[in-house]
């Protein structure tokens, strides 16, 4: 992800917006849809997450050029969700949140499915239900 920063010239000054608070506000808008187990961010997000570092932007990749913004989201489906249903949701929410958010212009927001999680609550009730 770029280090790079945004400037918006107004007539007090300039604005600037870091990729960082765009991805941040891209991956927090998807992980609330139904459907999305979770954000893949590859070898460094597992490493951050090991250690104990919750990266907010884990998953997203943002490039700003002008008033426009491109977005890439890599996720993991839930078991049963309906894989473009939740893509599209998920490019809905994403372009309201950066625009109402930020002003820019979300031009484009991909969304990468990189895996399907197999957790059930089924799982969980097995456990729920054992007692000693």
């Amino acid at each position: 992800m770029s280090v790079q920063e945004e400037y918006m010239p107004t007539e007090l000054g300039t604005i600037k917006i870091a990729d960082e608070v765009v991805a941040i506000i891209a991956g927090l808008a998807a992980t609330e849809i139904e459907g999305v187990a979770g954000m893949s961010g590859g070898l460094a997000g597992d490493i951050a997450g090991m250690l104990g570092k919750r990266n907010l932007s884990k998953g997203v990749k943002v490039e700003v050029s002008g008033n426009k913004a491109s977005i890439d989201l890599f996720i993991t489906v839930k078991f049963g969700a309906r894989i473009p249903d939740v893509a599209w949701n998920i490019q809905e929410s994403v372009k309201k949140a950066v625009e109402s958010m930020t002003g820019l212009e979300a031009a484009k927001i991909n969304v990468h499915v990189q895996g399907v999680s197999f957790d059930t609550a089924k799982g969980e009730d097995e456990e729920d239900d054992y007692t000693e």
